[in-house]
């Protein structure tokens, strides 16, 4: 039991001791397009112009811009998708609380019924 709670601590990733790739959504993905941003954008930098110190921060630069623009990306998505979600879950269950009944929209009304002439 505590060499199991261990090993849970020893998986679990800190970024600059604050972030928690493993338990964040969208960090881990937002860090790895990070790290591809600024290997792209440093070297292809450097061999623009064959300045090392120049070609350092611009793949931060690279790194900082990617991560964040992944994350917010991604943040967005998944807010949009839990939106849909609850809409979808409220119509399902306006559908079970209304099937069968006279307020059922799914039904087709006759004139007969609803009193008209």
């Amino acid at each position: 039991m505590a060499g199991e709670e261990k090993d849970d601590k020893k998986e679990s990733f800190r970024l600059l001791g604050i972030l928690d790739v493993k338990q964040t959504p969208c960090a881990r993905e937002a860090v790895l397009h990070g790290s591809g941003g600024s290997v792209i954008a440093g070297l292809g930098y450097f061999l623009a112009t064959s300045r090392v110190r120049r070609s350092f921060d611009v793949g931060i630069a690279g790194f900082m811009l990617t991560t964040l623009g992944s994350w917010f990306y991604c943040r967005y998505n998944n807010a949009k998708l839990r939106v849909q979600q609850k809409m979808i879950q409220g119509g399902l269950k306006n559908k079970v609380i209304y099937e069968g009944t006279a307020l059922d929209p799914t039904q087709k009304r006759n004139s007969s019924e609803d009193g008209g002439s």
